[in-house]
C-alpha cells in the first residue's frame, strides 16, 4: 500500500506541477473527484491499479509516486551512479563511501542552485547566497580544524571565542537579505531580482534541464528532511 505521507504529496505535487485542477486529474486517472481528494489529503488509500495508472498517467515511476526513491525514474542511487563534481579522484576514506556520497550530493546540488541563478542573474543575490554558503563552510571547516590543540588558532583572524556567534549572525543577515531580494514587496535599499519568473521550478524541468546533476538534488531534500525530522 501507498506510504502514508510521502503518497499523497507527491500525488498532490505531481498535478499541481502539470497546472490541472482535480477534476481534470480525476477524468484522466478514471476516478471521481471526491475519491481523487481523499487520496490527494491522505483519508484514504488507493490501490495498486491506482497507482500504476497515475505513475503512468504523469510520467514517473511507482517508487517515485510512492515515496520509495527521491527521483522521478524512480532511480536508486550508490556513489558510482553520481557523477563526479569535479576532476580530483575521492579516496575511500577508510573503506567509507558515506563522506564521498555526501560531497558529490553537495557538489551537484550546488551545481543546480547556480545554474538557477544563471537564469536570473543578478549580481547582489549570487553575492549573498555565496556568502551564507561560506559562512556556513566556514564555521563547519574551523569547527574539525579546532577538534585538535595542535593546530594553531593563527590561521584566523577572528579569535575562537568569537568565530562561530560571528558566523551565525553573517548567515542570519545574508539569509534575510536574499529573503528580501526575492519577495515581491519592495524593501528600502535591498534590490528586488527582476527575473523572478525564470525561477518557476518543477520536478521534471530540473530534471530536464540539469540530468547530471538532478538526482542529488532530490537525494539531498529528501536526506535532509529526514534528519530535520528527527
Amino acid at each position: 500500500m501507498p506510504e502514508v505521507g510521502s503518497f499523497n504529496r507527491i500525488l498532490t505535487l505531481l498535478r499541481k506541477e502539470r497546472g490541472i485542477t482535480q477534476k481534470e486529474a480525476a477524468a484522466s486517472l478514471g476516478v471521481s473527484q471526491a475519491l481523487l481528494s481523499h487520496y490527494e489529503k491522505g483519508i484514504r488509500e488507493c490501490g495498486l491499479d491506482f497507482v500504476v495508472r497515475a505513475a503512468d498517467f504523469y510520467g514517473v515511476s511507482c517508487d517515485y509516486l510512492l515515496g520509495r526513491s527521491p527521483d522521478r525514474t524512480g532511480l536508486t542511487l550508490s556513489v558510482e551512479d553520481i557523477p563526479e563534481g569535479d576532476s580530483q579522484e575521492d579516496a575511500r576514506y577508510k573503506g567509507s563511501v558515506l563522506p564521498v556520497l555526501n560531497k558529490k550530493l553537495l557538489t551537484n546540488s550546488l551545481a543546480v542552485l547556480y545554474g538557477l541563478l544563471l537564469k536570473a542573474p543578478d549580481k547582489n543575490l549570487v553575492t549573498e547566497i555565496s556568502q551564507y554558503l561560506m559562512a556556513a563552510y566556514y564555521k563547519m571547516f574551523r569547527l574539525v580544524y579546532s577538534a585538535n590543540p595542535k593546530n594553531q588558532n593563527d590561521m584566523f583572524s577572528i579569535p575562537k571565542q568569537l568565530y562561530s556567534g560571528y558566523a551565525d549572525a553573517a548567515m542570519k543577515v545574508s539569509e534575510a537579505r536574499i529573503a528580501a531580494m526575492l519577495s515581491p514587496e519592495k524593501v528600502k535599499d535591498i534590490p528586488n531580482v527582476e527575473d523572478i519568473d525564470e525561477l518557476q521550478l518543477t520536478t521534471e524541468n530540473l530534471s530536464t534541464d540539469y540530468p547530471q546533476h538532478a538526482s542529488s538534488l532530490f537525494n539531498l531534500i529528501q536526506q535532509t528532511e529526514k534528519n530535520l525530522q528527527k
